[in-house]
């Protein structure tokens, strides 16, 4: 049995690599090289990049495949083919630090094309969370003088426990932010509804008047006590998360990774609409198990939304989970409508079939890549996975 990690060598581990934040991990499973086919689906690399942590296309901008790289880089890459120049480079604003801060994700709205303009999620030199706006100067360059902060959530004391998720749906911005860092939520940062850390937050990211953003009036804390820009709470580390659209196009659904702490790795997955309000229980619970560990304590707050998946990181020294999508690329029938994730220390591509409740069929697809930090799709839906170690890789069928 593996040895339970310190916090100190937990600190040793994040100095060195890029973590999302879990309590104890086994990084040595991540120095393989990624496993090219399983079954019926195979690993198509389309590029190597300086660390990627996500991948994303762009409403309107067919062909194009933009990946995010950690020390403050957007590449982009026009019909597989990496282009001479970065998209975006905001190197010198972003605080890397080789671990779990830097640049983080990019998101496209929907009226992309139209509007230009489009937001990243990064860690500034300051320590804390900041999403600005910038406008497309052409398709595969951003315009460096468009650049508006729209948030900047203060974050100072931890280097871990960044989030780092942004999707829109709709007009509205929802991103995931972290609960500040350290081990168990010193501070409870999660369960508390006047402090930003640990949440899924929503807004309009457009300017209104003097305000660098508004705030949806359907939030659940508008009006009532707590942060407007709240959506949901309870949250340790939801450093991926993402909106199913396959399932029921009527009722979007959200699947969020939230990273565990040295027991379990939880998938998240309810309706839109139910995570409005909804605490899904850090850092009182941990999957479906009470949290005894450091800096533990706080009581159950009952009524809590529950995981439809949790595993233990006794799962083939698993550490951290890194959420993915519900597939919709109508080029993986095999996939259709299961949802694709990961583990950073496992390395094993993943897939299951979500349901509201409980997941079921959790499955290895033979496939696997070293250190894995995100997935991603672009305009058509194709599914990406990028991996620490430099590589990005599609999904394809053999």
């Amino acid at each position: 049995m593996r040895a339970r990690t310190t916090l100190a060598s937990i600190l040793a581990v994040l100095a060195s690599l890029l973590l999302p934040a879990c309590g104890s991990a086994d990084p040595s499973t991540g120095s393989a090289p990624a496993s090219r086919a399983g079954g019926g689906l195979a690993l198509k690399k389309v590029g190597s990049f300086d660390h990627p942590v996500y991948v994303s296309g762009a409403s309107g901008a067919r062909g194009l495949l933009f990946v995010v790289e950690q020390p403050g880089r957007v590449e982009v890459l026009r019909h597989g083919h990496r282009l001479g120049k970065p998209f975006l480079d905001i190197r010198s604003q972003v605080g890397y630090d080789g671990a779990e801060r830097g640049l983080l994700s990019i998101a496209f709205p929907p009226d992309y094309a139209q509007s230009k303009r489009f937001y990243v999620y990064y860690v500034n030199k300051r320590g804390n969370i900041e999403i600005d706006e910038f406008q497309r100067r052409s398709a595969s360059r951003a315009a460096p003088g468009s650049q508006r902060q729209v948030i900047e959530i203060p974050h100072p004391v931890n280097a871990n426990h960044n989030g780092g998720q942004m999707q829109f749906l709709g007009d509205d911005l929802y991103f995931g932010t972290g609960d500040g860092g350290a081990g168990g939520d010193p501070p409870n940062n999660a369960q508390n509804t006047n402090v930003l850390l640990g949440k899924l937050l929503r807004i309009d990211p457009r300017p209104q008047g003097r305000k660098p953003y508004t705030v949806p009036a359907s939030n659940p804390f508008v009006g009532t006590a707590g942060r407007d820009e709240i959506y949901s709470y309870g949250l340790r580390n939801p450093f991926r998360f993402s909106f199913d659209l396959v399932t029921d196009p009527q009722s979007p659904r959200i699947a969020i990774g939230d990273v565990g702490q040295n027991r379990f790795e939880e998938i998240d997955y309810t309706t839109v609409a139910a995570a409005g309000g909804a605490n899904f229980g850090w850092d009182a619970i941990e999957g479906f198990h009470v949290y005894e560990e450091e800096d533990s304590g706080t009581p159950d707050p009952g009524g809590t939304t529950k995981p439809i998946f949790a595993y233990p990181h006794s799962r083939d020294h698993s550490c951290s989970v890194i959420g993915g999508y519900v597939v919709a690329d109508p080029s993986l029938p095999s996939l259709h409508g299961r949802y694709v994730y990961a583990d950073y220390c496992e390395g094993q591509l993943r897939a299951l079939t979500p349901h509201l409740g409980r997941a079921t069929g959790d499955h290895k697809l033979g496939l696997a890549v070293p250190s894995p930090t995100s997935f991603g799709e672009d305009d058509a839906h194709h599914l990406y996975v990028a991996s620490q170690d430099g590589p990005v890789y599609r999904l394809v069928e053999k």
